[in-house]
């Protein structure tokens, strides 16, 4: 059993920065990719970034490239995604993936 913790969610005026954190913990595993993906009201949930890893190779959503950056500590188990330029449709719970396991999500509000 794996368990993934969120943590870094909050409330930012448009074009503020968060940076949100997921530790993953448990019986012992393999990590091959990490991944973040988020879900607004009313919409399906919506991939954000993932990375490997073994190299630390990134991919990026169309919608968050060039603003998100997503990042790991192989050390900590833990994955962080530093996101800046934030808009009011970045607003969603984000979520924590590491093979079929998911975090219990944190919210991110972008709101003035």
């Amino acid at each position: 059993q794996v368990q993934l913790v969120e943590s870094g969610g909050g409330l930012v005026q448009p074009g503020g920065s968060l940076r949100l954190s997921c530790a993953a913990s448990g019986r012992s595993f393999n990590i091959h990719t990490m991944a973040w993906f988020r879900q607004a009201p009313g919409r399906e949930r919506e991939f954000v970034a993932s990375i490997t890893w073994n190299g630390g190779r990134t991919s990026y959503g169309d919608s968050v490239k060039g603003r998100f950056t997503m990042s790991r500590d192989t050390a900590k188990n833990t994955v962080y995604l530093q996101m800046n330029s934030l808009r009011p449709e970045d607003t969603a719970v984000y979520y924590c993936k590491l093979a079929n396991y998911w975090g219990q999500g944190t919210q991110v509000t972008v709101s003035s």
